[in-house]
């Protein structure tokens, strides 16, 4: 009991504070909601938690420190609150003072006007969260699957040169024929500009790398490209969020509490998996993981035509977490009985 209050000290002083906020700024409803928003993002973000584990774990201990520090500032204001606001200033044409306070003084519109760029975010949030989930399984030197006929002939596909950029692509077409003429064209340039933020951030070290291996340069390029890989990926995870967030409230400052008390839950149980070796503990949670990435990144692509709760994204990626675990501990089992006998 006392080392899980250790990794999650700091998450609940930071719920106890955020709840007393939105207690005062709208009482005993504005603090129910904020948990409820709370609880919300942290079942839709388990996954993220576990790929964020598998980056942080080579990452250097001070670029590990400094994902836990400036990264959840990064995450809490600038993706709850920043960036939303930054996005209705673009569609509205307004500077983003003025979208501050049109978020403040008719929070109605301002939702309205985030919520018209669902399109967009999710062909961006979608892309580039496809992109990871096919990198994982199109991987021709992955040799533990989980799911064994599905796994081992993407890695067959995996051998051929740029084969998940162009799985990728393929699917951004496909769904743009669901789409009226001026969002198809949204949906796909956004979708390109997922795709090239991927590239860029996935090879940012190789490309900036030229210096020996174990340089101190090159640790630090290493340690940039994988924080600014996962500050991308929180970002893919939160949009529809924040987004959603909206159905239960229009209060920028009620959500961000919400869902930035949420995140640093996320960021607990990723310091957590980390130190205690919880990916090689449990073989296939991973995948696990993986998986719900690539069926959030579906349902983003989906939803631009057919609304989708966000309980059935939620519920979908912690069944692929709970599914996953479990085969992990009846491989573990088989294992142990395997090596007493």
């Amino acid at each position: 009991m006392s080392t899980l209050f250790r990794f999650f000290k700091g998450s609940f002083l930071f719920s106890a504070a955020g709840l007393i906020a939105a207690w005062m700024l709208g009482g005993p409803k504005a603090a129910f909601i904020a948990a409820i928003l709370s609880v919300l993002e942290v079942s839709l973000s388990f996954d993220n938690a576990v790929v964020n584990a598998t980056v942080l774990k080579d990452m250097d201990e001070v670029w590990r420190k400094r994902f836990i520090t400036w990264g959840m500032l990064i995450a809490v204001f600038g993706m709850r609150v920043v960036f939303p606001v930054l996005i209705v200033a673009v569609i509205a044409h307004l500077n983003p003072w003025d979208a501050l306070m049109l978020a403040v003084g008719k929070p109605d519109q301002y939702a309205a006007t985030l919520t018209s760029a669902h399109v967009l975010v999710a062909g961006f949030g979608g892309a580039f969260l496809m992109m990871v989930f096919l990198k994982f399984f199109l991987d021709r030197e992955k040799d533990v699957h989980w799911i064994a006929v599905i796994e081992k002939p993407l890695t067959k596909i995996g051998r051929v040169q740029a084969a998940e950029i162009a799985v990728c692509l393929t699917a951004v077409y496909l769904i743009s024929t669901w789409l009226g003429a001026h969002e198809r064209i949204e949906f796909i340039l956004a979708a390109i500009a997922g795709v090239v933020a991927y590239i860029v951030v996935d090879g940012f070290a190789a490309l900036l790398e030229t210096e020996e291996p174990g340089d101190a340069g090159m640790v630090a390029r290493t340690g940039l490209s994988a924080f600014l890989y996962l500050e991308v990926l929180d970002a893919s995870f939160s949009f529809d969020g924040v987004i959603g967030a909206f159905a239960l409230s229009n209060n920028i400052f009620i959500i961000a509490i919400g869902l930035g008390i949420g995140a640093m839950f996320v960021r607990s149980l990723t310091i957590m998996f980390v130190e205690k070796g919880t990916l090689e503990q449990f073989r296939y949670l991973e995948h696990g993981a993986f998986y719900a990435i690539g069926a959030l990144a579906t349902i983003m692509f989906v939803g631009t035509f057919h609304e989708i709760s966000e309980v059935v994204t939620g519920l979908i990626g912690a069944g692929f977490i709970g599914l996953a675990l479990v085969s992990s501990i009846h491989h573990n089992r088989k294992a142990a009985a395997a090596a007493v006998a």
